[in-house]
């Protein structure tokens, strides 16, 4: 504990204090102050990627789905990384997954996440409707609490800024290194192809999957919601929306996410395991008892240290990608504009 409590201070602690009016402060950690630069320096590298080439991440999508008898089709490799994206916390049951063939556990995900998400943004979307009177005052809210001042004076912007970087980063893994593993499986025809689709996952989880959840929470009334947090919130709000279907229909959704993440990692641990120690019974039963045990230590641990513990597992995931991730990117922006060459041509 007291070696976790260590990395758990160097990588998300304080490095840097600023301060700020009305006498609070600022707190900048090392993957804060790593992971907004290195965002920034990226978006302005690709010439603003997300924003310019979403049409084209949307058609390498609906264009590369083809089975391969050998790897991933470029849409397997995206519903791999999204279903890890996607996931809430840990259980038991999926444990008969581990033995499962090493593309068995993609065959599953083919099917389950694009169902599990569709269902989860049509029932929000019914939703939003039913209660589109109140949009209004929800986005009126949104933007006072993101950009007003009482924040900053109050000494809430710090906290904001880094709970908003740690859960950011723990949902939809941007900067972490391990959606790369689904990519890397996938068999396509240029790499800028598999980074757009990556991109596109991230999308996916973020500004679909995480705003529907925000959508539920905030349309539900406060004295509904006061005092819980987590997984109580969102049942307590769907409740409210949809009765006992609602709680229901979360809890299976949760189950499933749940389901999907376990599977998804699954399939990134041991095509890791099978590169450092071989792919061989010994260490691929190995790393299986292991994911056994951390499956049952989420189970049984308290809500916050769950949090906590992955935190710093994927702070240092982060921290060692970066280590890559620059000196790689000259090579990852030669491969985007000889992409962006060859659409042009098509084109002309």
């Amino acid at each position: 504990m007291a070696l976790f409590q260590a990395l758990y201070h160097l990588l998300w602690g304080d490095l840097v204090t600023i301060p700020l009016p009305g006498g609070s402060t600022l707190g900048l950690s090392l993957l804060v102050m790593i992971l907004v630069p290195a965002g920034v320096y990226f978006t302005v590298r690709t010439r603003f990627l997300p924003f310019r080439l979403f049409p084209e991440m949307v058609r390498v999508t609906l264009s590369n789905n083809q089975k391969t008898e050998h790897g991933l089709s470029g849409v397997q490799a995206l519903i791999v990384s999204t279903a890890c994206r996607v996931g809430m916390g840990n259980l038991v049951a999926v444990a008969a997954f581990i033995v499962l063939r090493k593309n068995a556990t993609v065959r599953v995900l083919d099917r389950m996440v694009p169902i599990m998400a569709a269902c989860y943004f049509f029932i929000t979307l019914f939703i939003i409707l039913k209660n589109a009177p109140l949009l209004p005052g929800v986005f009126g809210r949104i933007f006072a609490e993101a950009f007003g001042l009482r924040q900053v004076v109050g000494g809430g912007m710090g906290a904001v800024i880094m709970n908003g970087t740690k859960r950011g980063l723990f949902f939809n893994e941007a900067g972490s290194g391990s959606a790369p593993c689904a990519a890397a499986a996938s068999h396509i025809d240029h790499p800028a192809k598999a980074g757009l689709l990556q991109a596109l996952g991230v999308f996916i989880d973020t500004l679909v999957i995480c705003s529907c959840s925000a959508m539920i929470m905030l349309l539900t009334p406060v004295e509904q919601t006061a005092g819980l947090e987590g997984m109580d919130l969102l049942q307590a709000a769907m409740q409210y929306h949809l009765g006992t279907f609602g709680v229901v229909f979360i809890a299976v959704i949760l189950w499933l996410f749940s389901l999907s993440t376990f599977l998804g990692i699954l399939f990134y641990a041991r095509s890791n395991v099978a590169y450092l120690f071989g792919d061989h019974w010994g260490a691929q039963l190995a790393y299986k008892v292991l994911a056994l045990a951390m499956l049952f230590v989420g189970g049984l641990a308290t809500y916050q240290f769950v949090w906590d513990l992955g935190d710093v597992g994927v702070g240092l995931m982060t921290i060692f990608n970066m280590i890559a991730l620059f000196p790689l990117a000259p090579r990852a922006l030669d491969s985007l504009r000889d992409y962006e060459a060859h659409i042009e041509k098509k084109k002309k």
